[in-house]
């Protein structure tokens, strides 16, 4: 079988981008305004180096207070969005296994949101470790979730094709931070 041709057109570039995530950054700083101890976790991939970029963007904005960093790695569809897994996968390391959230303000980041079950996995995950608030944060929201899950802040809203793939390319995976537009060709 013949892999379809596609058309890849960048709809965000970095300079858009780093404003996005000062705009995120702002955003969450309300929000986490008073939380107490936070834990910002990235959803590995693209997901950890977004949460890289936006603590040290909540440390410039003056974020008090104790903010741990860690990540988690989810995985239920490849970057083609092909089904990897019938179910979504959270692969827990050692390093967590005693992890205690109690009383924190724990927000989880991922590139994209797009039926919700990364986020809810990583939200199941965070609740049976205590976790006492949980926010989450996505770069791009497609606005198509099939599960009771939003972004409470989210960067950008696209609603593009079913079709259709939102690919973030963020450094270090990619060379350039942007956002592309991956659309299939037709025959």
């Amino acid at each position: 079988m013949a892999t379809p041709e596609v058309r890849q057109t960048p709809v965000y570039g970095s300079t858009e981008l780093g404003r996005v995530l000062d705009a995120m950054a702002a955003h969450l700083a309300a929000l986490l305004q008073g939380a107490g101890p936070v834990t910002l976790v990235g959803v590995r991939r693209r997901g950890a180096p977004l949460a890289d970029e936006l603590l040290a963007r909540l440390r410039q904005a003056g974020v008090a207070g104790e903010v741990e960093r860690l990540d988690l790695l989810i995985k239920r569809y490849a970057d083609d969005l092909s089904l990897l897994h019938p179910e979504t996968r959270l692969t827990e390391s050692q390093e967590h296994a005693g992890l205690d959230l109690t009383g924190r303000t724990v927000v989880v980041i991922d590139d994209v949101l797009y039926q919700g079950h990364s986020l809810n996995k990583a939200v199941q995950y965070l609740l049976a470790k205590g976790a006492g608030r949980i926010l989450t944060a996505v770069l791009v929201d497609r606005v198509c979730a099939t599960l009771p899950i939003h972004a409470d802040v989210a960067g950008l809203k696209l609603q593009v094709a079913p079709g259709q793939i939102v690919e973030c390319h963020v450094p270090p995976f990619e060379p350039i931070f942007q956002i592309v537009l991956v659309q299939p060709i037709p025959l």
